[in-house]
């Protein structure tokens, strides 16, 4: 089954600095997916990590990788964001996990707590290790 994916900030980051860190199911669903996204919020975490010194200071991360397409923040995502259970305290997480229940997406993560959300936020597509 191929789904359209959101993919979470640490999964670009992996992919894109450090991609022997991808398992071998998260890349084939990077590749299987016949959309992928990166949100705005993302790039907005991505930025803060630079700036904070945890992430190199390479300004290509805040471009969407290629073959991925650009997730802006939409009010339908702050409303949803909004009734969203507060299983999950990071805000840029939570952003995603709206998104992904507005949009229909599947959410790649290896973020366990957002698995809290189950049927109620993002399809899971696949967390643990």
């Amino acid at each position: 089954m191929t789904i359209t994916l959101l993919v979470d900030t640490h999964i670009v980051l992996w992919a894109r600095i450090a991609p022997e860190r991808l398992r071998v199911d998260e890349r084939e669903a990077i590749d299987a997916a016949p959309l992928r996204f990166i949100s705005a919020a993302t790039l907005w975490e991505i930025a803060l990590l630079i700036a904070l010194g945890r992430v190199g200071a390479d300004l290509r991360l805040l471009d969407p990788p290629e073959g991925f397409d650009l997730l802006p923040i939409r009010p339908e995502h702050c409303k949803e964001l909004i009734v969203l259970p507060r299983f999950h305290r990071d805000p840029f997480d939570r952003m995603l996990i709206a998104q992904a229940r507005c949009e229909d997406l599947g959410l790649l993560t290896r973020d366990k707590a957002i698995s809290a959300y189950g049927p109620q936020g993002a399809l899971i597509v696949p967390h643990g290790n």
